[in-house]
């Protein structure tokens, strides 16, 4: 089997790269892109200089602002920055067909069919993000996924604090093993923080431990799980590029600022949520066989309930009705809630075969057809169904 050369690509503190294009007066200062501290915002990326506080993603705005009290909080552009990924990938396209994209700011290429090395052909792909689109970068190199992801990560936690690291780190073919073996178990795809406990319980601290244990021993104590450790410790990972993934689901989400109790005020945000989905679900050309509602309430309590309909669905008037339903069955009048949620599962491609019992008259998908164009002429609040 030929030896692949598989580059691991992440944008380093993405978004705060794109509101330092957007405004440079923000290189160099300790910023935080995120929600405000007083509407319970979190921390969704922030500056290498911010991170030298202590302040990190996923961290509550207001914490970070305690860490840190001359923190600049920017609000979020995701429009932006998917406007920028969409760039970043087009560039990746250009060296080779074989992406895939991991989330906004990641991805994965195989350049074997590449003359150059790896670590050149890494270094000259830093070169043209860091020039052409003005965005820092940091690059693994390596003969799997499994080892680049990592090398990425070591190459990143070396470089110097306080700015981007724009790291390449690359093993050669046949160190794989040598490479991960001084590594903390919980650098390794798969150890979390209980795994990590259980092996340490057993003595085994670093990822070489694992490769040394007996395989055996490990499955007998963690099943399928065990032997994947063993595999993984010795650097082994022979999954391809998947340059597609199949959508699972398409769901929208808001966490509000204060609790909300009113009955009206959170049907009417129920409503304009599954008008989302079902925009969503017909742009990309699928239709869902259940739908799902999600209630958050004060005490972080989250429970999800979900009906399956009779066929598969991409219209507005379905998925309000159902997600409706199950809102009444589960929401007691004047109950607080922090979080509102509806989605769609059991997606399939293609617009549904309707059968003769189909609920869903053909006026009313020449209505959500009309909508859809108004929305789409003079902008999604343009027209809303009545109550």
């Amino acid at each position: 089997m030929a030896i692949r050369k598989i580059l691991h690509l992440d944008l380093d503190a993405f978004f705060c790269a794109v509101e330092e294009q957007h405004d440079p007066a923000l290189i160099g200062k300790a910023f935080a892109v995120g929600g405000k501290p007083d509407e319970r915002g979190v921390v969704a990326s922030c500056s290498y200089a911010a991170r030298r506080f202590g302040v990190h993603s996923a961290m509550p705005m207001s914490q970070a602002l305690r860490r840190c009290p001359d923190l600049l909080v920017v609000p979020a552009r995701h429009g932006e920055y998917g406007r920028v990924s969409q760039k970043v990938m087009a560039q990746l396209q250009q060296l080779t067909p074989l992406v895939e994209q991991i989330s906004i700011d990641e991805a994965f290429l195989d350049v074997s069919d590449l003359a150059a090395a790896g670590e050149d052909i890494a270094r000259d792909l830093q070169h043209a993000i860091r020039t052409e689109l003005g965005l820092p970068c940091s690059l693994g190199v390596a003969s799997n996924k499994l080892v680049a992801k990592i090398a990425n990560d070591v190459g990143k936690s070396q470089a110097q604090k306080g700015e981007p690291p724009n790291a390449i780190m690359a093993v050669p073919p046949g160190e794989e093993a040598a490479f991960l073996a001084k590594l903390p178990v919980r650098a390794l795809w798969g150890v979390g923080p209980k795994t990590a406990e259980r092996l340490a319980a057993l003595d085994i601290h670093t990822i070489g431990d694992i490769a040394g244990w007996p395989e055996q021993d490990l499955v007998r104590r963690f099943g399928k799980h065990g032997h994947d450790l063993a595999i993984r410790a010795r650097g082994i990972d022979d999954r391809p590029i998947v340059t597609e993934h199949e959508a699972k689901s398409i769901s929208k989400e808001v966490t509000f600022a204060q609790d909300v109790a009113d009955g009206e005020e959170l049907r009417r945000i129920l409503r304009r949520l599954a008008e989302g989905v079902g925009r969503s679900l017909r742009r990309q050309g699928l239709a869902g066989g259940t739908v799902k509602l999600k209630l958050r309430w004060p005490d972080f309590t989250t429970i999800t309930r979900q009906t399956t309909l009779p066929q598969p669905t991409d219209q507005d008037k379905t998925i309000i009705d159902v997600v409706q339903k199950l809102f009444e069955q589960n929401w007691r009048s004047g109950q607080p809630v922090r979080l509102l949620g509806v989605g769609v599962s059991s997606l399939n491609e293609g617009y549904r075969q309707l059968s003769l019992w189909d609920t869903e008259s053909e006026q009313d998908r020449r209505l959500q057809d009309t909508l859809d164009d108004l929305r789409n002429r003079f902008g999604s609040s343009a027209i809303r169904r009545g109550v």
